[in-house]
Order: structure tokens, then sequence, then C-alpha cells
């Protein structure tokens, strides 16, 4: 992993102060634990802060979450910098776009979404664009290699993406009209791309090539009985019993 530092001290702010709502959701849940472990409540609590400081943990969002929860900054200081979930220095007001670069996405063209990030946001990651609208990385895994080439924005996935795809796409948060979260093809969730490929007969029985079904469907009411060689269970022939190796023959 690489190393992970705080923004440099002319992005961060002065001070961070909680909305009233999101200081009554983060008490309520601090009061989830045990007297003495609100400590663990300070992942939601980060990630909470993160959504309300506009993508982004400043340092004193940090320390106020610290103080928050009596715990030493360093305890908070040491889990912000380690979770890749949060981001550490701003991100582009409109999107923050998380690229899949695994083997699946890269097999499907993940790079040239990677390629459009480039020159379309900043040659480099974890560098907002001259508007200062997006940002963009790569990450591991986001879990839909099914539906690769995919990328993560704020809490949605999109996949099934191409370079033309993903420039639309990019396009929608830009005017403010971003696309329906999901595969960006005729696909329904990880269905088959095209429609079904099996199953097409409504299930009604396993059909040859001339269309009659080889035997029939089992009817819930109707299962399908053991045979009797299920039921016999193979043990083992006994062994005799072993010697006693400590007793000597007789003289």
């Amino acid at each position: 992993m690489s190393v992970r530092r705080l923004a440099p001290k002319e992005l961060q702010p002065a001070s961070f102060a909680f909305s009233e709502e999101n200081l009554a959701w983060a008490k309520a849940q601090i009061a989830k634990f045990p007297p003495g472990r609100q400590a663990s409540a300070v992942i939601p609590i980060l990630w909470r802060v993160q959504e309300q400081h506009g993508g982004w943990v400043s340092e004193a969002a940090i320390r106020a979450v610290a103080d928050l929860l009596q715990m030493p900054y360093i305890r908070a200081l040491e889990i912000a910098t380690f979770y890749t979930m949060f981001q550490l220095q701003p991100v582009g007001r409109k999107a923050h776009i998380q690229v899949c670069g695994t083997t699946p996405c890269r097999l499907r063209g993940a790079e040239e979404l990677l390629d459009v990030c480039q020159h379309r946001i900043h040659h480099e990651p974890f560098h907002r664009s001259a508007d200062g609208d997006f940002s963009w990385e790569e990450v591991e895994c986001l879990g839909a290699c099914v539906n690769a080439p995919m990328v993560l924005i704020w809490s949605d996935t999109y996949e099934d993406l191409t370079r033309e795809s993903f420039g639309k796409l990019l396009d929608g948060f830009a005017s403010g009209n971003p696309p329906k979260p999901g595969p960006q093809i005729d696909r329904q969730f990880s269905a088959p791309a095209g429609g079904l490929t099996t199953l097409k007969n409504g299930g009604g029985g396993i059909t040859g090539t001339s269309g009659a079904p080889k035997e029939p469907v089992l009817a819930d009411a109707e299962p399908k009985k053991p045979g009797a060689a299920a039921n016999v269970q193979e043990r083992p022939a006994p062994k005799p019993p072993a010697d006693d190796a400590t007793r000597k023959d007789p003289p």
C-alpha cells in the first residue's frame, strides 16, 4: 500500500464543526457501544464527516472526531490514513471517480477509462481538474467484475463502460444530470448481456433436439426419493485387535 499523508497545510481549513444533524447522528452511533468503548464508532463518524466536508477529511475534522470520542489524536489519524475509503485531500466538487484497475476490468477496457481521466481531468491521480469539478484515482477491486469495466463515483457504481459511455457519464455529472447508476448497456443488473442464454423455455423441462421433454419435471409435492443404494453405508471391515507390544513371550 502506498504511503498516505494528510493534505499540505495550505489546503487545510483552520477548523471543523459538526452540523447539528450530523452531531446528533454521531451521538446516536456512540450510544450503541458500552461506556469506555465510544472509540468503536470512529469509522462511521469519519465517513459521515467526509460526506459533510465535501468528500474528504481534513486534519481539523479528524481532530474534531477524536475530541468527540475522547480518544488520542494519533489513534484517529492512524485510522483515517490507513483506510483508503477516506480521502485525505480535496476532491472534485461534482465527482470523484474511482476507476477499478484489477485484472477483470483491465482485460475489458479499464485502461481506456484511465486514459479518459488523464486527458479530461488531470494526468495524475488525486489532482482536481482545472475547474475543480472532478478528480480521480485508480483503486483495487470494487466487486462488480462481471460488469467490468466499471467505476465508483461517490456511493454509486457505473458499469459496462466504454470510452464513449464514460465520456457521456462525465458530461452528465458536469451538467448536473448524471445517468442512472448500474450497467450502462442494455443489461439488468448482472444478467447476461443480450438476454437469457439458458432456460429459455420457461423451465418446462429439459428438451432435446425434437423439443419434447426427456423426462417430467418434478413438482414440489413430488420430491425425488433416493434409491436403495443411497441408503447403504459402506463401512470398512473390522481389523483384528493389535497385539500388545509390551507383552513378552513366555520362556
